[in-house]
């Protein structure tokens, strides 16, 4: 059986656009439904995927934030080029950090910011979440326990430097977002073991706009996207999608 990896995706529908972006070591389909639900409802939205990611996780160790925040840019940039003129910016994780990021450095009309962190846990938690990433890629592709494991061992072996380059990444934009005035909805799952919650206030009390929301899920983990409560996030970002000043 071929192995079927998840694609970027461009669903058009309106005029209006959103960019979705999804979370380190995650993928689009982390977003997808929110991409299906908005195109439902007269939204164009495209997400694309970060170097590394959706590929075999050797890979990702060859790459880091750079390299994702390029992508992230370039997915803004597609949109650009499509024709677009009125860009909102929701990302999940890492996603909702770069969402942040492109709202002090390119015109957009709002952020959705989703269990965005604000501070990053200590380099051998992050690595140990990306030797668990690979495990479960492995399992994905269809190898044995005993293959796994010899492939996991030689792929301890491979630094990845690019976890200290991560937390740098998330403290200047820590840094920045008080440079921050296109309205903002932050989005935050109240059971999230990945990150630490508080970063929900920290945006929401950090960033310069008025028109700013926090909203709490309270029986959603860290890929609030694809958890009980997705449903109701669908909704609340359609709300917030449709107050922003639009001229299309």
């Amino acid at each position: 059986m071929k192995l079927t990896l998840p694609e970027p995706f461009t669903f058009e529908a309106g005029k209006r656009a959103v960019l979705l972006l999804h979370g380190f070591t995650g993928n689009s389909s982390d977003v997808r439904m929110i991409g299906r639900f908005l195109e439902k409802n007269g939204y164009t939205s495209h997400a694309p995927h970060y170097k590394g990611h959706a590929v075999p996780p050797e890979e990702l160790v060859k790459t880091g934030p750079e390299d994702w925040w390029e992508d992230a840019l370039n997915g803004y940039q597609h949109l650009v080029d499509l024709g677009y003129e009125e860009i909102a910016v929701c990302g999940l994780s890492l996603g909702g950090v770069f969402s942040l990021k492109l709202g002090y450095t390119k015109p957009v009309k709002g952020i959705v910011p989703m269990c965005a962190p604000m501070t990053m846990k200590d380099e051998q938690t992050m690595y140990n979440g990306v030797v668990e990433y690979a495990r479960g890629f492995k399992k994905f592709e269809g190898k044995s326990a005993d293959i796994i494991e010899e492939e996991i061992k030689a792929f301890k072996q491979t630094p990845m430097n690019t976890l200290n380059a991560l937390r740098d990444l998330v403290q200047d934009v820590r840094n920045h977002i008080d440079h921050i005035y296109a309205p903002v909805l932050v989005v935050q799952a109240r059971q999230d073991q990945m990150i630490d919650t508080n970063s929900a206030n920290i945006i929401y009390e950090g960033v310069e706009t008025d028109e700013k929301q926090l909203k709490w899920y309270e029986q959603s983990g860290h890929v609030i996207t694809l958890d009980k409560e997705k449903e109701q996030l669908h909704k609340d970002i359609l709300e917030f999608l449709e107050q922003l000043d639009w001229t299309v």
